[in-house]
């Protein structure tokens, strides 16, 4: 009983450490944002003032609310491209029989293996051939690399584990394969397509080498160049209040996304190794 008692302790004393490791720098940005003045260099662990000023002036100076809408924009796009494509790829993958399909899932989780610095300079060259070079497009195409592989895994396990009596019967009826994936897979994929359309979102909407190199003026940034390039009166000005105000605006709806949609990403996570 002893035993039992230490383990659990043990146990809690681990998950809040790494819960206060995970969550105290956001805390301390929440805190640092509401700060001005010489008060944003006092180390303080409590709310001891509350000033909106870092939040009107990432707002309403510079481009800010611009590329804030940029990022909202290729992250959405993206998500839907994904998820097209994704769902009838891995319908075909998982519901279909044909010579190496194996080997064509292998190869599209390897591309999502290489970084994208490795990329980088390939896909520069097809990004300026197609002449998208500093364009939102450019984003697009450069962030389906990772987006889209993952999307086609996750799905084509959840789809290959749906009873083949639901197909047949379809079948039978007379349905066409496109007719079924529309009306009777699809409503059943709900939870791996809200995990996978979730975690493609926060991937494109977090991307910071692609949105740097395929894009070079301020009205076309996403939110992760944006806030790098933030820069004083001087060079030697760094304006850390202004930093962690941007900063909270663009991490606080993923954090609200998770914790809203938080048992449909599990379940669609996990749904494909239960299922049987």
């Amino acid at each position: 009983m002893r035993m039992r008692t230490l383990k659990a302790a043990g146990f809690a004393v681990l998950v809040a450490a790494i819960i206060t490791e995970s969550v105290f720098p956001f805390y301390y940005a929440i805190l640092t944002a509401f700060k001005s003045g010489n008060a944003i260099f006092h180390v303080d662990y409590w709310p001891t003032s509350f000033s909106l000023s870092n939040y009107v002036a990432v707002l309403t100076q510079g481009v800010f609310a611009r590329n804030v809408l940029n990022s909202l924009f290729v992250a959405c796009v993206t998500v839907a491209i994904s998820l097209i494509f994704g769902t009838t790829a891995a319908y075909a993958l998982a519901r279909f029989r044909f010579g190496g399909r194996k080997l064509l899932l292998f190869a599209i989780l390897s591309v999502s293996m290489f970084p994208q610095v490795a990329v980088l300079a390939g896909l520069f060259e097809v990004v300026r051939a197609l002449g998208l070079y500093n364009s939102l497009w450019s984003l697009v195409l450069s962030y389906l690399i990772f987006t889209l592989p993952f999307t086609v895994w996750v799905l084509t396990a959840f789809l290959r584990d749906m009873p083949r009596d639901l197909e047949e019967a379809a079948i039978m009826d007379g349905a066409s394969p496109l007719r079924i994936l529309v009306q009777i897979f699809l409503p059943l994929t709900a939870p791996a397509m809200v995990t996978t359309g979730l975690l493609a979102f926060i991937a494109a909407w977090n991307e910071f080498l692609f949105a740097l190199t395929f894009t070079s003026n301020d009205t076309q940034r996403t939110v992760p160049v944006a806030i790098a390039l933030l820069s004083g009166a001087s060079e030697f000005e760094v304006p850390w209040g202004n930093i962690m105000a941007a900063s909270v605006i663009v991490t606080v709806p993923l954090v609200v996304l998770v914790l809203i949609f938080q048992r449909r990403i599990v379940s669609g996570l996990t749904a494909g190794a239960i299922k049987g």
